[in-house]
Order: structure tokens, then C-alpha cells, then sequence
């Protein structure tokens, strides 16, 4: 029987200027044919599946697409032809507009004639499970109901690129809270290379010994226990308003969440880029925004690595490795009982790594975008308009200020060092409370506090220096999980953390 991919529904959104990648299932050896605003392309069905390309179209619609292989037809109504982003990452992507800073209100001025829609992709565990629920799924028009569950980030993004561009914006939500960028890659990205090959051999080692229906049973029994825990915790946060996870631990055990390590289980390497990625790919997009690194801050040292690996994997997969993708810095973030262990700024040095080395990469720099003690900030409006300005200056080339300050250099001179920085010409301004956020050391590697000093000729140039270091080597700003004090450009964007010592 003819089908199309999940991702085909009516009221889709489709790539405006470039082939459009229209693809399915079907019987062998026919041909499958679909039209769509006067243009046609066909395909031969192979080995079960058939792929073929329209020619590029200017944005426009509504429109129906039809796909027969001369037995069956499919026809989709309300297709729009626009922008398509690919919205890809962990909790802080997925993070519904219903729950952010003054969601509620807006989602009340929303409606069908919005320029923005949202398809979501199932989170599923399972191959199986993403036949099952794929097909309940379809792309969705813009309302107070629809839209609760959009990305918070992606709809303030597509918001505005839409009133800038004058099109309509898709979205596609790729993503899941909790999750390690080593589930959104293949097992060979994993298994050949030594530097990140460790997240595959933990999940054999662990699974050594055990079959199938051992894990599955494993899981299973886990999902009932932990939807007993739920349950519990619901009605103790009912009696007891604002009880934590941690207290909710210590009166009901632990929570055991994401369960055993198994076949099924979702959060294991490889599930979410074979079973949610690969569901929708090569469907044809303008680029990637991807926020995400949370979960992999207990292997920090590894990220650039990992992460750079996954943006070559996508373009791979799509078939272009010049695919615009542009990342989320982490925020500033730490919770009230830790130390401040600075490993999301190793994190934060791998993405702004990734943005410096890897081609046609845009970053938006979100550290005062940040809450104490909450993972989850509920402002996403500043979080997904810089992601716009990104793509607005990388990808359609306007005439933008899309960045803040940028650490480009530093010269050791009179007892102290001179930071240089890009983005920075037309002046820098505190923002936040003023707290120490320079730190210098020598040779010997040992950071401590620094005082700084703006050139008064010239606020590109930052001269740094402390009474305690003699002989600096080594300077960084903002080298914390959590900070509370910034300098900003005229753009209201934060200089970016950085750091010249690399060990």
C-alpha cells in the first residue's frame, strides 16, 4: 500500500528555494508520482521504499499536494511553502510555551492565521513504537489549544522570523529532556572514535550477559514501579506545595529514573537519532537550532568531540554538509546545594569551539539568560529571538547585530593582560550584580580574582590584572556554572565566557 513518511501531513510546511525531498513507502517496482503547485516528480518503489524531489519554489500557498502510484492515492490540503527549522536538543528545546514566562499569554493571541506551525516528533523508545505513534501524528496550525505544547524556544524564534521574512515558519520539535547527544547519533560515530567511545562500551558492559527479553522485562517492571513513584510524589507535592525532588526522595526512596539500561529503554546511545531523527530525515529544512549539553556535563572533556561528530552525522544524513546549525550556549545554572564544579563552562568552551571551527555554525549566548538553582529558566523569548538574529545574519544575510562580545585575543603586558574582543567597538555596560567575573593566573595554572579595566579609547580592549600574580599566563571571564554579573554590548548580549587556559 502507498504511504507517505509520518512527517507528510496536511498543513505542512514546506522549504521554499530549495528540491523538496518527498518520500514513503510503497509496493515494488511501481511509480509514484507527486504533484504539487503545477510541478510533478516520480520515483520508482525499491526494496519497499521510494524517494523523489520537486524542483525549488517561492513561498507560498495554501496548496495540495497529491501522490498516486496509479492504484493508490494520498492527497494533503493547506500545504505552505516557507522556512523549515529543525528543532533539536534536550529539556530546555522541548520546554512548552504553557509553562514559560508569560506563555499563557500569548498562546491567547494565537490562531489559525499565525505563520507558524509545529510538528512533533514522537518520543518513542522503540522502532516499533514509532510506527504506533507516528501515525497519530500531523503538522499543526497555530491556537491557544495546538500550541501549549510548542517549544517555548522554537515558537518565539519562528515568531520572529516570520514577521521579518514575511513567510511561513515550520517547525519540526526533534527532542527530549534528559537526553545526552550520544542518543541522537549512530553507533559507528560512537564505537570509532576513542574520545567518545565510551558512552557505547559503558551501555555493552552493562548489558553484557543479559538477552533481550531479560531487558525488556527489566524495563518494564521499572516503568510500573516509577509510575507508582509519580503517583506518590503528585500527591505529596498536593499536601506539601513546593516539595523538591530531593525531599520527595527522602520521604518516598529514590526515583530511579531513566530506569535500567536495556534494549528499550529509550535514553540508551543511538535510540532517538535512529528512532526520531532518521523518522524524519532527508525531509527538507533550512537548518538546525539545537540546545542541548546538560545532560553530558559529567563528561565535558569529550564534548567538542561528540558534539561536532553529531552536526557532521545530520548534515551526512541530509545530504549536505554545509546545513546552516545553530546552537544554544549553555545559561548560567547551578543548583543551591552543589559547588560550583565549572563543568558547564567546559561545556560552554566546546560549543563556542564548535561555533569557531566548524562551518556555516551560528551560537547564541544565553548566560544571562539563566536561573539559580532552576535548570529550566522560564524566559525562552530571549533564548529563541538571539537563535533569530543567528540565523537571520548566517543564513539570509541581513543586515543585523546578532552578537555580543567575543573574546578574539590577549597580549601579556605592564603586570597584567590585555584581552581583545570582537563585537565590542561601540562600548561594553555592566549587567547584573556586580560580582567579580575575571580571573587570572600564572604558570602554575592557579586562577584567582582580578580587577579589569575598560580602555577608554578603545572598549574592544580589556586590560586585566591582580595584585596577587606578578607574572600572569592565563586569564578567563566567567569560568562558573552560575554567574550573576556580565558585560554587555549594545545588543544586550553577553560577552561570552572564555577561558586561555586550556589544560
Amino acid at each position: 500500500m502507498l504511504k507517505a513518511a509520518q512527517i507528510f501531513s496536511n498543513y505542512m510546511v514546506l522549504q521554499r528555494r530549495k528540491n523538496i525531498s518527498v518520500f514513503g513507502t510503497g509496493e515494488d517496482g511501481r511509480t509514484v508520482t507527486v504533484t504539487l503547485n503545477g510541478v510533478s516528480a516520480s520515483a520508482v518503489v525499491k526494496d519497499g521504499k521510494w524517494q523523489t524531489e520537486l524542483s525549488p519554489m517561492e513561498a507560498g500557498g495554501e496548496y495540495e499536494m497529491v501522490i498516486t502510484d496509479g492504484t493508490d492515492t494520498i492527497t494533503f490540503y493547506h500545504v505552505m511553502i516557507g522556512e523549515v527549522w529543525f528543532c533539536g536538543g534536550q529539556s530546555n528545546m522541548e520546554f512548552e510555551i504553557q509553562n514559560a514566562k508569560d506563555g499563557k499569554e500569548l498562546l491567547n493571541t494565537l490562531n489559525a492565521n499565525c505563520p507558524v506551525r509545529f510538528y512533533y516528533t514522537p518520543k518513542v523508545g522503540t522502532e516499533e513504537d514509532a510506527e504506533k505513534q507516528g501515525a497519530n501524528t500531523c503538522w499543526n496550525t497555530a491556537s491557544p489549544e495546538n500550541s501549549k505544547y510548542w517549544s517555548a524556544v522554537g515558537l518565539h524564534f519562528a515568531l520572529k522570523l516570520s514577521k521579518e521574512l514575511g513567510v511561513t515558519v515550520g517547525l519540526i520539535g526533534c527532542n527530549w529532556g534528559g537526553s545526552s547527544a550520544s542518543n541522537w547519533v549512530d553507533r559507528e560515530t560512537l564505537e570509532n572514535d576513542k574520545t567518545i567511545s565510551s558512552y557505547i562500551e559503558e551501555y555493552d558492559e552493562k548489558t553484557k550477559g543479559k538477552t533481550y527479553e531479560q531487558m525488556v522485562e527489566e524495563y518494564h517492571q521499572y516503568e510500573k514501579e516509577n509510575a507508582e513513584w509519580n503517583e506518590k510524589y503528585s500527591k505529596l507535592c498536593a499536601e506539601k506545595p513546593g516539595t523538591s525532588w530531593e525531599q520527595a526522595a527522602e520521604v518516598l526512596g529514590p526515583n530511579t529514573w531513566p530506569g535500567p539500561v536495556g534494549a528499550i529503554n529509550p535514553f540508551r546511545p543511538t535510540n532517538m537519532f535512529h528512532n526520531m531523527v532518521m523518522r524524519v530525515c532527508p525531509y527538507t529544512i533550512q537548518g538546525f537550532l539545537y540546545y542541548q549539553g546538560e545532560s553530558d556535563d559529567h563528561k565535558p572533556d569529550s564534548y567538542y568531540r561528540l558534539f561536532t561528530s553529531l552536526i557532521s552525522l545530520w548534515r551526512e544524513k541530509w545530504g549536505d554538509d554545509e546545513l546552516p546549525f545553530i546552537l544554544v550556549q549553555l545559561p548560567a545554572f547551578k543548583y543551591a546545594k552543589d559547588p560550583d564544579y565549572r563543568h558547564w563552562s567546559k561545556i560552554r568552551s566546546a560549543q563556542m569551539k564548535a561555533y569557531r571551527t566548524v562551518k556555516n555554525t551560528g551560537i547564541a549566548v544565553i548566560t544571562d539568560c539563566g536561573e539559580f538553582d532552576n535548570i529550566h529558566p522560564l524566559d525562552k523569548k530571549p533564548v529563541g529571538e538571539r537563535l533569530c538574529l543567528q540565523a537571520e545574519k548566517l543564513v539570509y544575510g541581513m543586515d543585523v547585530k546578532a552578537f555580543g562580545p567575543m573574546f578574539r585575543s590577549y597580549i601579556i603586558k605592564d603586570g597584567g593582560i590585555e584581552v581583545s574582543l570582537d563585537y565590542a567597538e561601540n562600548g561594553l555596560t555592566p549587567k547584573g550584580e556586580a560580582k567579580q567575573c575575571f580571573e587570572i593566573a600564572g604558570a602554575d595554572g592557579e586562577f584567582t580574582e582580578a580587577e579589569y579595566k575598560i580602555d577608554e579609547n578603545d572598549s574592544s580592549k580589556i586590560f586585566v590584572y591582580s595584585d596577587k600574580v606578578n607574572e600572569p599566563k592565563y586569564v578567563r571571564y566567567n569560568w562558573f556554572n552560575y554567574m550573576e554579573s556580565f558585560l554587555v554590548n549594545e545588543t544586550g548580549i553577553p560577552l561570552a565566557p572564555f577561558s586561555t587556559f586550556d589544560k
